[in-house]
């Protein structure tokens, strides 16, 4: 599979977040080949806690095949998962999750925690990380030293 093309459309997810407002972080969930959900993050557009992007591309994704189970799609995230994320990931049975920047502050795969490849668990995802690291990195630094720079924080 193309990591790098589907983590592009990832990044075009996020670069819709930024422009409303929104940490930007962008998701897309493929299927055979073909990109069946995506996602930005959407929290203070719905003053929802849980608009995260991968929420959002994984119901999209579920909705589309009318199944909660994607057990044969690979979901790609600019960001490293939080933990609700990497426990939607698992409940979801996502095969593999490729994601870009990690996060050190709530990372929930590989740097915090590893939610997503607990052995206790009964189901395992495969991760690949580090697709478009800097690309992913940039928007999400150049974000918040704009706010920063408007005084937002």
């Amino acid at each position: 599979m193309d990591h790098e093309k589907f983590m592009a459309e990832a990044l075009k997810e996020a670069e819709k977040a930024a422009l409303q407002g929104e940490v930007p972080v962008g998701a897309v969930v493929v299927y055979n080949g073909e990109i069946i959900g995506r996602g930005h993050n959407l929290r203070e557009t719905f003053s929802d806690p849980t608009a995260h992007a991968e929420i959002v591309a994984l119901k999209e994704a579920a909705s589309k095949l009318k199944n909660w189970q994607l057990k044969d799609c690979t979901l790609y995230v600019t960001v490293e998962p939080c933990p609700m994320c990497a426990g939607a990931i698992y409940q979801a049975r996502i095969k593999t999750l490729v994601y870009g920047a990690p996060d050190l502050k709530a990372g929930a795969v590989d740097t915090l925690f590893d939610l997503v490849r607990n052995p206790r668990l009964n189901h395992r995802v495969e991760v690949i990380s580090g697709v478009l690291a800097a690309e992913a990195s940039k928007i999400i630094t150049d974000f918040f030293r704009e706010k920063r720079n408007r005084g937002k924080f």
